[in-house]
This record gives C-alpha cells, structure tokens and sequence, in this order.
C-alpha cells in the first residue's frame, strides 16, 4: 500500500468520525427537545443510517421479507462498536435495543440511548441484573419488539461466542418469534482496539424467524443454539464455543 493510499484511507476514517459526531450531536439536541417517543426513535433510526450514508459506505440488506411485521425479537452477532449503529438504522425504527448497563455510567451516551428507546442490562450485579431481565420480560410482554447481541461483549479475535439466555426467555416467555440476524464486515471495518475505522463493506442477513411451536422454540436453551447455529452458517467466523470444546483447548 503506498502513501497515497495510506493517506486517503486515513482521511476516510477522520471523515467518517467526523460524521458520527455531528450525527450524535444531533440527536442530542432531539432527544431534548422532542417530546414524542416515536418520533425520537424514527429520528434515530435516520441519524444511524446517515453514520453509513455520508461517508458512503456500501450496506447491502438481505431478507428483509424475513422480519415479521408484527413484533418479534432480533438476535444477531457482535464483532463491533458499530453493529448497534447498523442495526438501529437499518431496521424498521419500532426495534428497541438491549444494551450493556454499564453504559448508565457514561452520562450523555446513557441520556441518548435511553431517550432513543433502548433498553439496559446489567451483566455483573447480581440484583441488577435480575431487575433488568424483570423489565426486559415486561417489554416483551408488552408487545415491543426488541434486538439483542446475545454474546454479550466482542473481541478482536473473529468467531462467534456463546449465546446469553436472556433474549430467549424475555421470547419463549412472550411467545414472539425470534429472527437470526448475521452482520458481516463491521469485525474488518472497526475491531476491538481499532480507532480509525477502514472504509469497506457491510452485510445484514436477516434470516427466517423462528417462530414459536417451532420444535427449536421449546426451551430458551434450545432456541439459543437454535439462532447461533443459524448465524454461523452464514458468517465466515469460526465457531469459538466448539473450539472451547475441543480435546486440550
């Protein structure tokens, strides 16, 4: 790669930070000043869309006629700080995304994501933890349809991890189908430890739901393995829980 590359790539990245920024700085203002809770999702959903618009980058969709359009929960693997961006712009606006409680710690991320319709998890406290999935249940419950990174965190290492139980309860418990979602690119585009992110494309596989009386749908267990199996078969990741398996690993 020779230095005119280099520097164009590195003016992409600086380009592309820039957008997101000013997109953030937006919807700040938004979620100030709009009071109504729909319209600040379908805001979101746009701002999360022009992160990848404005500096060009090529998404391509697939099976879009697989989301149900009635409620239902999405599931979908984590190799990014920008699949949650992706997904939220993407998507139809009415999916809430369940995220990390540990950002309740970083006060302006925590205000917008919350006024942008998320929803949190603690994933160390104990108590907390179990008040959240109480919540979570509720929403589901209730009819709203959430979206999920069942892993939980990412690592630069490329594979997909184990699946946490919780978007399989708050499903099984609400009786609302659960559709597999495979994010591909965004590993490259933006790694863990990586902060300039490298211009290149990204893929959203929607696949078929599964819906409940589905044989799969039986146990939270069960509908996990279910998606994450689903999910590998189309992402080109290794899968590291068989790895963990394996004799001497």
């Amino acid at each position: 790669m020779n230095w005119v590359t280099k520097c164009l790539n590195v003016l992409w990245g600086l380009f592309a930070w820039l957008c997101l920024i000013l997109l953030v700085l937006f919807m700040l203002v938004v979620v100030v000043i709009v009071p109504s809770a729909d319209r600040r999702q379908k805001l979101a959903t746009w701002s999360s869309r022009m992160t990848f618009t404005l500096p060009m980058v090529d998404v391509q969709i697939r099976g879009m006629d697989n989301l149900p359009t009635d409620d239902c929960v999405v599931v979908a693997n984590h190799a990014s700080y920008l699949d949650g961006i992706l997904l939220k712009g993407y998507l139809p606006w009415r999916f809430n995304f369940v995220i990390k409680g540990e950002m309740r710690n970083f006060g302006p991320a925590h205000f917008l994501l919350r006024r942008s319709g998320a929803k949190f998890v603690e994933r160390t406290d104990v108590k907390g933890s179990t008040r959240d999935a109480r919540q979570i249940v509720k929403a589901a419950l209730e009819g709203e349809s959430l979206g999920f990174f069942p892993e939980g965190t990412f690592q630069e290492e490329p594979g997909i991890l184990r699946f946490r139980p919780g978007a399989f309860v708050a499903a099984t418990k609400s009786e609302m189908p659960v559709v597999p979602i495979a994010i591909g690119g965004s590993r490259y585009m933006l790694p863990a430890k990586r902060l300039l992110p490298r211009r290149g494309p990204l893929t959203i596989d929607i696949l078929p739901a599964i819906a409940p009386g589905d044989r799969d749908f039986e146990t939270s267990r069960g509908l996990a393995e279910a998606a994450r199996q689903r999910i590998l078969a189309v992402v080109d990741e290794p899968d590291l829980l068989a790895q963990e398996d394996e004799p001497g690993s």
